[in-house]
């Protein structure tokens, strides 16, 4: 069983970790719903949230290395397989590469001749239109939202093996310590 000498990550590589979590969440349904609507101000609108936290997320993982590069990761719980943290470690990698890429395609498309706003709160330069690199862009984009599904599917699937089967801690080291009455 897990106990309170469980090696974690800090406390601020938690919350960077669960709020990236949560813009993911909402990334998703926010374009979803900008495609279901006809052009106009309510299409307008949806994208502008999907682009304005797909620059969040951008954002919270450039944070979320920087802190990372002065506060290592934990150590792994005794007996961890080196496969596991092979594996774990390419993951990991991957995922902050794809969710680096994704913001970056993305504001490569929605700045593509014309400013990008951020949560309406300030417009974010664009670039000269450039056909080709939209498209490209948005082939790139494309790819990593299918590289990001199966990276997330991977990374929970590993969490809940290792909840569920090896019941060997490995979630608690992103969770705060949990006090018992």
């Amino acid at each position: 069983m897990v106990h309170d000498l469980m090696a974690r990550y800090t406390g601020i590589a938690q919350a960077l970790h669960w709020l990236t979590v949560a813009a993911l969440c909402l990334l998703l349904p926010f374009v979803w719903v900008a495609e279901n609507f006809p052009p106009g101000p309510i299409r307008v609108f949806w994208y502008m949230a999907h682009e304005s936290m797909g620059i969040s997320v951008f954002l919270m993982v450039l944070m979320r290395l920087t802190w990372r590069w002065g506060h290592p990761a934990p150590a792994y719980p005794v007996g961890t397989h080196r496969v596991t943290v092979v594996l774990a470690g390419l993951t990991h990698g991957l995922l902050y590469l794809v969710l680096l890429v994704m913001p970056v395609t993305g504001y490569l498309m929605a700045g593509n001749g014309q400013d990008v706003p951020f949560f309406r709160l300030v417009d974010l330069p664009g670039f000269a239109h450039d056909e080709a690199l939209g498209k490209a862009a948005d082939t790139v984009h494309v790819a990593c939202q299918f590289a990001v599904y199966g990276l997330i599917v991977l990374h929970v699937a590993a969490t809940v093996w290792h909840v569920a089967v090896r019941r060997n801690g490995m979630l608690e080291r992103m969770l705060p310590p949990q006090r018992l009455p």
